[in-house]
């Protein structure tokens, strides 16, 4: 028999906050980020937060910042900021919902356009079955490119990537439930018989009252 799935967008839905904005915040002050990174991250956040940047071209600009590095050096401290940082700012209705569906038997998968290496303490924590995230491509000397390896996991390739699973997974996409933040999560929602939009911005959030999706809050 086919399983049901519930599929959690991570920043601001299943954490009630931005972790990129987060990570940036962190790094500045540990004097690893330049100047010249903030300011164009800064400036293109302005056009992002009018839909005036598509998603994608944020995210891929986010990444930049890893051109030159080495996975390893962020991997070796992620646990450690993820309990420090992240952890507490993890969403409690959204740790409930989580518990109910992990209850009901349905395979819990963190489905977000974060990136690999900060997903994975999450899911080890949480319990949760399946991370669908972005990854960071390395070249022949094992150094990060500032690129991702294959697509990047937002919009449609939230989508493609959750299908590609329920194909693996025998997951049942018609009984399974989706909750997301931002109107590029409208793809993630629609591919499920139970979208929930979490904190939706006003975009999400026209679109779920017109489609008559449910609408929940970080702490009901």
């Amino acid at each position: 028999m086919p399983h049901r799935a519930a599929f959690f967008d991570f920043d601001n839905t299943l954490l009630a906050g931005d972790s990129a904005k987060m990570g940036i915040r962190f790094l500045w002050e540990q004097g690893q980020v330049p100047l010249s990174y903030i300011l164009r991250v800064m400036l293109l956040n302005q056009f992002f937060k009018r839909d005036l940047y598509p998603a994608e071209r944020m995210a891929r600009s986010l990444i930049t910042y890893y051109r030159g590095r080495q996975l390893a050096d962020f991997e070796a401290g992620a646990t450690e900021y993820y309990h420090a940082h992240l952890k507490p700012l993890l969403a409690p209705a959204l740790l409930e919902r989580v518990e109910e569906h992990r209850r009901r038997g349905d395979k819990l998968v963190i489905l977000s356009a974060s990136v690999r290496y900060l997903l994975t303490p999450v899911v080890e924590d949480l319990g949760f079955d399946h991370l669908l995230c972005t990854d960071l491509e390395e070249n022949g000397q094992g150094f990060l490119t500032g690129r991702a390896k294959g697509s990047i996991c937002i919009g449609e390739g939230k989508r493609r990537a959750a299908e590609r699973l329920a194909i693996e997974q025998e997951l049942d996409l018609s009984q399974s439930t989706a909750y997301g933040d931002h109107h590029s999560d409208e793809p993630m929602l629609a591919m499920v018989g139970h979208p929930i939009a979490v904190e939706p911005t006003p975009r999400l959030r026209m679109i779920a009252e017109a489609r008559g999706w449910s609408i929940m809050s970080h702490v009901e």
